[in-house]
C-alpha cells in the first residue's frame, strides 16, 4: 500500500510539474471534472440502501439460489443508481452514445463497428485481421466476439448495447458468490459476492463499458475451472475458449485457475486444466479458420501494431510498471484492496494465483494505464481473495466505505466510462 501511494504521488508529481505520461491524472484514467445531476441525491439513498440492506441479506437468506438472486438485483441497483450522480439517465449509456451529448469516447467503442459486418458475418471473419486498421480502437483491440454478437442480436443503438453490458455485467456479483464457495465455503462466498456488488471498478468503469460483459465471461470460465468434477471443468475450458474469442485478457483467467489448482492439487492436475485450455483455444479458432478463413494470429499482430500506435507509446514502461497495478488496485476499492493484500500476506490460494497474474501482466507490458477498465475481470478474484480476510459479520464499515469512495470519484472526477 506505501508503494501504491508512492506511484500516485509520482505520477501526480510529474503531471503537475508539466510532464505528460499518457493520462490526465496518472496513474488514473480521469480527470477532474466536478459534476452532479439533480438525481445526485437518488445515487446516494441507492448506495446507503445498498449498505444497508446486503449484510441483512447475506445473513438471513439461507437459500443459495435466493441469495445469488438478490446479489443480481443488489448489482444491478447500485450500478444503475450511481451512474445517475452526473448525466441522469443518459449517463447509462452516454459512453456509447456517438450523438449529440455523448461521450467523446463513442467513437472508439463498438457501435462505430457495425458497418464492418455489412457483407455479413463470414466475409467479416475472414477478412478481420485486415480490418483492424480502419476498425474503432476498442473493436481493434479485441477479437471479433462482441461486435459479432452485436450484430447477431440484432443490438444497433446505445441504450441497447448497455442493457447487454449492464445486464450481462451484474452476473459478476453472483459469480464471484458461486467462486468464493468453492474455494472457502459459505460465509467466504456471501462476502466475495457483496465486496463485488459494491466494487468502485465495477460501478464507475464496469456498468458503462463492454469490459462488464468481458468480466463476467472470464469469471464464470474461472468458476468452472476451480471446480474439482471433471464435467464442470470441461465446461470451464469450453468456456475459456469463447471468453477468449471476446478478449484476449480472458486467456489470464484460464492462467489464474491453472495456478488455484497447481496449489489446490498438485502439478499433474494444474497441467491438464492449462494444456486442456490450450487445446481449446486452438481447437475453436482452427474451426473458425477452416469454416470462415478467420486468422487469428494475423489479428493479434495487427491488434497488437494498432496498439504499439497508439496513445501507449507515450507511456513510458518504467511509470507503468507500477502505475497499471496501483490503479486497478486503488479503483478496486482501497478497503478490498487492503484486504486482499492481507489474504496475499496469508498465503491464500486464490490471491497467491492474482498477484502472479497481477505482475506477469504489469511487466510483460501488456497493458500501461486504463487498468481500472481493462482489468474488469480481475476485480472479482480480488473480492474472493479479499474475502478470505473478513468476517460476514464487520462488512457493513467496509461497504460504506467502498460506496463512499465510489460516489466521490463519480461526482468529482471524469472516468469516461
Amino acid at each position: 500500500m506505501f508503494g501504491a501511494a508512492a506511484t500516485v504521488a509520482v505520477g501526480l508529481s510529474i503531471r503537475a510539474s508539466g510532464g505528460r505520461i499518457g493520462t490526465a491524472l496518472p496513474p488514473f484514467v480521469m480527470s477532474w471534472a466536478p459534476l452532479a445531476d439533480t438525481l445526485a441525491p437518488v445515487s446516494a439513498l441507492g448506495l446507503a440502501a445498498g449498505v444497508v440492506v446486503a449484510p441483512l441479506l447475506a445473513r438471513r437468506l439461507r437459500s443459495p439460489l435466493a441469495f445469488a438472486a438478490a446479489l443480481l438485483l443488489l448489482a444491478l441497483a447500485l450500478g444503475l443508481s450511481l451512474n445517475l450522480a452526473r448525466s441522469g439517465v443518459h449517463g447509462w449509456y452516454a459512453s456509447f452514445d456517438t450523438g449529440p451529448g455523448g461521450s467523446f469516447e463513442a467513437k472508439w467503442e463498438y457501435l462505430p463497428g457495425l458497418p464492418a459486418l455489412s457483407y455479413g458475418s463470414h466475409f467479416f471473419l475472414d477478412r478481420f485481421a485486415e480490418l483492424i486498421p480502419a476498425l474503432p480502437v476498442n473493436v481493434a483491440g479485441h477479437p471479433p466476439g462482441l461486435l459479432l454478437t452485436l450484430h447477431l442480436l440484432g443490438i444497433d443503438t446505445a441504450a441497447g448495447m448497455a442493457a447487454l453490458c449492464i445486464g450481462t455485467g451484474a452476473l459478476t456479483a453472483p459469480l464471484a458468490y458461486d467462486l468464493g464457495r468453492t474455494l472457502g465455503g459459505e460465509e467466504r462466498g456471501r462476502s466475495a459476492g457483496v465486496l463485488t456488488a459494491f466494487s468502485p471498478s465495477l460501478l464507475l468503469f464496469g456498468v458503462t463499458s463492454a469490459d462488464y460483459l468481458y468480466a463476467t465471461l472470464g469469471l464464470a470460465a474461472a468458476c468452472l475451472l476451480v471446480r474439482p468434477a471433471r464435467l464442470a471443468r470441461t465446461a470451464g475450458v469450453l468456456l475459456v475458449a469463447v471468453a477468449a474469442f471476446f478478449s484476449w485478457l480472458l486467456l489470464a483467467m484460464a492462467a489464474w485457475a491453472a495456478l488455484v489448482v497447481f496449489l489446490r492439487e498438485g502439478p499433474r492436475r494444474a497441467a491438464l486444466l492449462a494444456g486442456g485450455c490450450a487445446l481449446a483455444v486452438l481447437a475453436l479458432n482452427g474451426v473458425l479458420a477452416a469454416w470462415t478463413g478467420y486468422d487469428p494470429i494475423g489479428a493479434l499482430h495487427s491488434t497488437e501494431t494498432v496498439y504499439r500506435n497508439s496513445l501507449a507509446r507515450l507511456r513510458p514502461y518504467g511509470f507503468w510498471l507500477f502505475g497499471s497495478p496501483t490503479a486497478w488496485l486503488v479503483m478496486l476499492g482501497l478497503p478490498t484492496g487492503w484486504l486482499a493484500l492481507r489474504s496475499l500476506a496469508g498465503r491464500d490460494h486464490a490471491a497467491l494465483a492474482l498477484c502472479a497474474v497481477i505482475v506477469a501482466a504489469a511487466v510483460l507490458g501488456f497493458t500501461k494505464a486504463e487498468t481500472e477498465r481493462i482489468w474488469l475481470p480481475f476485480v472479482p478474484l480480488a473480492c474472493v481473495a479479499a474475502a478470505a480476510s473478513i468476517d460476514l459479520r464487520r462488512l457493513r464499515p467496509v461497504l460504506c466505505a467502498l460506496a463512499a469512495q465510489a460516489l466521490v470519484i463519480e461526482l468529482l472526477f471524469r472516468t469516461i466510462w
